[in-house]
This record gives C-alpha cells, structure tokens and sequence, in this order.
C-alpha cells in the first residue's frame, strides 16, 4: 500500500493548489467587483477622475484574476469569476456611453462573448438609473438619447437566439432588460407631458394677464361720483 499513500499525496499536493488558486480567485473576485461598483457610483456622480481611477485599477484586478487562473480553466469560467468579469464589463461600457465616448470590444476588454453580452444587458439597469436622476430636474433631451441606446442594446441582444448554455443565460437578462426599457419609456413620456402642460398653463396665465382689464383705475371715479 506504500504506493498508494505516494498516489494520494500527490493527490492532496493538486488540491492543495487548487484550493489556494480558488480561494485567491475568490478574493480577487471581490475586489474587482468592489472596483467596478465604485467606478459605476463616480460616473453617476460626475466624478471623473475617481471613475477613471476606479476603471483602471479594475483593469488590473481583472489581468491579475486571467492570470492567477491560466493554469485552471475550469476555475476561470467558474460562475464567481465570470460574474466579476460581468462587472468590469458593465463598468466600462457603462462608463463610456453615459460620458458619450466608445466602446471597448470584448477584444480590448480580454473577455468572453458572452461574459460581455451579459455584462452590456446589465447596463441598461444603470442607464435607467442615470434617466432617473436626469428627470428629478425636469425632463432633457439628454434622457432621449439614453433611451435610444437602450433601446439600440435590446436590439441587438434580442437577435442573439442561442442555447443558454452558450450565452450563460443571457435569454433571462434580455427578458428583464425590456423590462427596464418599457418601464423608463413611460417615466420619459410622463415627464415630457408634464413639462408641455407646465408651458401651457404658463402661456395661458400669461394671456390672461394681458387680457385682465385695469379695475382698479375705474372704481376711483365712480367712488368719487358717488361721494358727490
């Protein structure tokens, strides 16, 4: 049985590394999720250098993550990983369209297709979000054309009819992604009502105004008359 304890030690040593490269993972994970989130608050808020500096060390969490796994694929599309990953997409992408700049490809981003479908339907949450805060000021043409990309990402994810075993689920993100859509729709169109009634509520007060005749300069006469 000698041979068999050599057999099972090296068994242990492969999950002994394992378990470290999987627990790492898992931390690096959260860390990169962290980054994204805080990058995601920045835009929200206008604060572009803390954006930048929340995207960039997000980019180096998500190398460091790539990397710590090469040696264990079945670890790198693990579900906690590719969630982060998620997250860097959502970030980036979201970051890019509120700011009116380009996209980063899967390409330059080093992610899976459908880790960066998953990741882009998550953004129209965020672009909901953003309208929202627009449309506590008043409705802006602004929100119009942050409707119009969601509408452009619904598009394109709803022509992506494959199995969910190749896009990761991405059918059930769709479905909720038109959700949002409608939803913000009917937000943008309320507050555009509203606004064309303001105006013409306001128009009509004016005009009534100019129409209102001076019966303050009439009734001094008449009293005077009257005294007489």
């Amino acid at each position: 049985m000698h041979k068999l304890e050599q057999i099972t030690d090296q068994i242990r040593k492969i999950f002994d590394a394992r378990t470290s490269a999987r627990d790492q993972a898992l931390a690096q994970a959260r860390q990169l999720t962290r980054a994204c989130s805080l990058a995601i608050r920045a835009v929200h808020r206008d604060e572009t250098d803390v954006m930048n500096s929340h995207l960039e060390e997000a980019r180096q969490l998500a190398d460091t993550l790539r990397n710590s796994l090469a040696n264990y694929p079945d670890l790198f599309y693990a579900g906690y990983t590719q969630d982060a990953l998620k997250e860097f997409v959502e970030a980036n992408v979201t970051c890019a369209l509120i700011r009116n700049e380009p996209l980063l490809t899967p390409a330059e981003l080093v992610v899976e297709p459908s880790t960066y479908l998953n990741g882009l339907a998550e953004v129209v949450g965020e672009l909901r979000r953003r309208s929202l805060d627009i449309l506590r000021h008043g409705y802006s043409p602004e929100v119009e054309r942050l409707l119009g990309i969601m509408d452009e990402i619904y598009s394109v994810m709803v022509t992506m009819d494959y199995p969910d075993a190749i896009t990761n689920g991405l059918r059930r993100q769709t479905d909720l992604a038109r959700g949002i859509i409608e939803k913000t729709r009917g937000d943008i169109t309320f507050s555009l009502k509203g606004e064309h009634l303001e105006q013409a509520i306001g128009k009509l007060i004016i005009q009534l105004n100019s129409n209102q005749p001076d019966t303050q300069g009439s009734a001094v006469p008449h009293l005077s008359q009257d005294i007489k």
